[in-house]
């Protein structure tokens, strides 16, 4: 039987081309003698930072979509992504720059037929397997089966969508759509990692907890920028200051970043490969953009576990949490897309009220012959 080949979409702007960052090189080189806008300065897509109605004007101008630039590794990414998969571009340009978008994409993409272009804005009506997008609410009201969020700066503070940080990432995540069928189950019984995959107050670091109290499972420190709760003692995390984790972030001390409900997370190779490499189970709650990270590089000795829990159940929990009132808020507002992700993860376990029974099962899994 013929292997179906997935359909997946991809925005243009600041997915494959420099959008955003081409747009604050230019107005640096306007105003030389003003301090430099930087890209982490754009905490919204929109209108938001210094210039904006500059920046956005040059979003309607064809000379700027003529030359943006091609972001660094893209040529070959959409190559091998039309190697397992039919690839369109899903692109919203004003009307006097379709041309020039259109011109750039067939030159700079050969592999993509000129008929899988697709221009406007109305994404929402498209239906596609998977589309990659860094504009939250085109992910929001996508059609697509699996709608995946390209982590940027302007959409850092988002929580619960399914994303990812890297081409390589976005691929293996394509690949593991692709081979659902075919993929065998992940083997931990000689080491490996096990992701905790689930929405807030789905009991995941109740649940690493236990696991971690047994024979052959360890947490590795991972690194983060929230403030220490009073329930935490101090090898709960390793708490840092933003500035710190962004300086490690951009040296490359980590193999996956994520920001959940407003604070950075980040694991380190170092924390992880000794507990992997002597047998052990790296147990690791996290959110799904870590998980496929982690996925990725281990393959089939990392497992994703995602915790299910009642809506009503979860959001008593998120409310009884010392936490303030505006994280309580987000995680509440991110259920819906949370419970979406367990559909990208190996199994799924209830969870209920009894978190005993759910890690006696995950021991269960990881023992399996």
């Amino acid at each position: 039987m013929k292997k179906y080949r997935i359909r997946v979409g991809l925005d243009v702007d600041d997915t494959l081309y420099e959008c955003n960052s081409y747009a604050v090189s230019i107005i640096n080189e306007r105003h030389p003698d003003e301090e430099p806008l930087k890209l982490e300065d754009i905490t919204n897509w929109g209108g938001i930072g210094r210039h904006v109605e500059e920046r956005i004007a040059l979003y309607a101008d064809p000379e700027f979509v003529r030359t943006q630039p091609v972001t660094e590794g893209a040529a070959e990414f959409v190559k091998k992504l039309s190697e397992i998969a039919d690839v369109f571009f899903i692109t919203a340009v004003p009307a006097p720059c379709m041309s020039a978008r259109a011109e750039r994409l067939i030159q700079d993409f050969p592999e993509i037929p000129a008929e899988n272009i697709i221009l406007g804005r109305r994404k929402d009506i498209i239906s596609l397997d998977i589309m990659l997008d860094d504009g939250a609410h085109n992910i929001s009201s996508s059609r697509a089966a699996y709608p995946v969020l390209f982590r940027k700066p302007w959409n850092a503070n988002l929580s619960g969508l399914l994303s990812v940080n890297s081409y390589d990432d976005f691929l293996h995540f394509c690949e593991m759509v692709s081979n659902s069928f075919s993929e065998k189950f992940p083997r931990l019984a000689e080491g490996g990692v096990l992701c905790l995959v689930g929405p807030s107050g789905s009991f995941k670091t109740e649940i690493a907890n236990g696991l971690t109290m047994l024979e052959g499972f360890e947490k590795p420190l991972t690194s983060t920028t929230r403030p220490r709760r009073k329930t935490e003692g101090g090898d709960s995390y390793r708490f840092i200051s933003e500035a710190q984790f962004i300086r490690e972030m951009k040296a490359g001390s980590y193999i996956e970043t994520t920001v959940y409900s407003g604070y950075h997370f980040g694991t380190s190779e170092k924390a992880i490969a000794p507990i992997v490499e002597r047998g052990g189970v790296a147990v690791i709650p996290i959110d799904i953009c870590g998980a496929i990270t982690l996925k990725n590089l281990y393959r089939q000795r990392a497992m994703l576990v995602f915790t299910r829990r009642d809506r009503a159940d979860a959001i008593k929990s998120i409310i009884s949490r010392d936490i303030d009132l505006e994280d309580k808020t987000r995680r509440i507002m991110s259920l819906d897309f949370e419970y979406r992700n367990s559909e990208v993860c190996d199994v799924e376990i209830n969870v209920g009220n009894d978190v005993n029974a759910a890690i006696e099962r995950i021991v269960e899994l990881v023992h399996q012959a």
